[in-house]
């Protein structure tokens, strides 16, 4: 099973990002192996559709399991669709999040935040 994990960094010590769709990068974590790699997010920088971009790149590259902080509407609909399972992590590393996701202690995201909230404008646009 690959668990993706947004994060501020390219390691299992980078933080977990809080974002999704903004996410600086996801880390694609083996959780057999650890073994991981790195994604830097093409959409983080996007002025619109984020979200949606985010998710579809996570869906190519294989993830049975999203570790993040918040996600948006359309990037929850692109993740759902895919069979992704979305999870709520905490601000901690990836590795932590991944440990603690394999020892059932975090929970699973069924809200979404309002469109636009990783751009800091709280759902209300820019």
């Amino acid at each position: 099973m690959t668990i993706a994990v947004s994060s501020t960094g390219k390691t299992l010590d980078s933080q977990m990002d809080l974002r999704f769709g903004r996410a600086a990068c996801f880390v694609f974590v083996d959780a057999d192996t650890l073994a991981f790699e790195a994604l830097d997010n093409a959409a983080l920088a996007a002025s619109g559709g984020a979200g949606i971009s985010a998710a579809q790149a996570v869906a190519d590259r294989g993830a049975s399991v999203v570790i993040t902080g918040n996600v948006g509407p359309n990037a929850m609909s692109v993740l759902t669709a895919a069979g992704i399972a979305i999870v709520r992590g905490e601000a901690i590393t990836v590795r932590e999040n991944v440990a603690r996701y394999l020892a059932g202690s975090l929970t699973t995201i069924d809200q979404t935040v309002p469109p636009h909230s990783g751009m800091g404008g709280g759902g209300r646009g820019r």
